[in-house]
């Protein structure tokens, strides 16, 4: 068998059940995955990089997601660049909506044209179709309970008064 490496790129500000989900599906499909937590700079993010490297770090470990997984950051140059440095064939992401694919489908197309690197897409679980890290962050930061939404070790990070970063 061929050595099948692929890149689960997001924001991950903060990481969700979701993102998790994603994870742990793309470890079963692939032989190595490396969780990349890119800079959008369309986005304002909440936490530093570091912080949310750490907390993926923490949450595959407490969710026991088993495989060859790799977090690291991107923030200079193209995704596809990434990618090819690590010899990964392959894009996964997750698909919540319609809107998603809209925003999605582009890149998709882009990177494939760029790199000849395929993306692929997967559909959440029920439970987290309607999660987002922009929704985890408006609940955190108004109060409200995280748990439903996120990994153990980000719960327990937000709830220190951390959300004020």
């Amino acid at each position: 068998m061929s050595n099948r490496i692929a890149v689960v790129p997001g924001s991950f500000d903060p990481p969700t059940l979701g993102h998790l989900d994603v994870i742990r599906r793309a470890a079963h499909l692939y032989d190595t995955v490396h969780v990349l937590v890119v800079h959008n700079p369309d986005k304002q993010a909440m936490l530093p990089i570091a912080q949310r490297l750490s907390l993926l770090e923490q949450s595959i470990a407490e969710q026991s997601i088993d495989g060859d997984i790799v977090v690291a950051s991107w923030s200079m140059g193209l995704l596809v660049d990434y990618a090819t440095d690590v010899n990964a064939g392959v894009l996964v992401k997750g698909i919540r909506s319609q809107v998603d694919v809209a925003y999605e489908t582009p890149m998709a197309i882009v990177n494939r044209n760029l790199a000849g690197i395929e993306t692929v897409f997967l559909l959440p679980d029920p439970a987290h179709t309607l999660v987002s890290s922009s929704l985890v962050r408006q609940v955190a930061g108004l109060g409200g309970d995280v748990t439903p939404y996120v990994p153990g070790p980000v719960a327990r990070f937000l709830d220190t008064g951390a959300r004020g970063i």
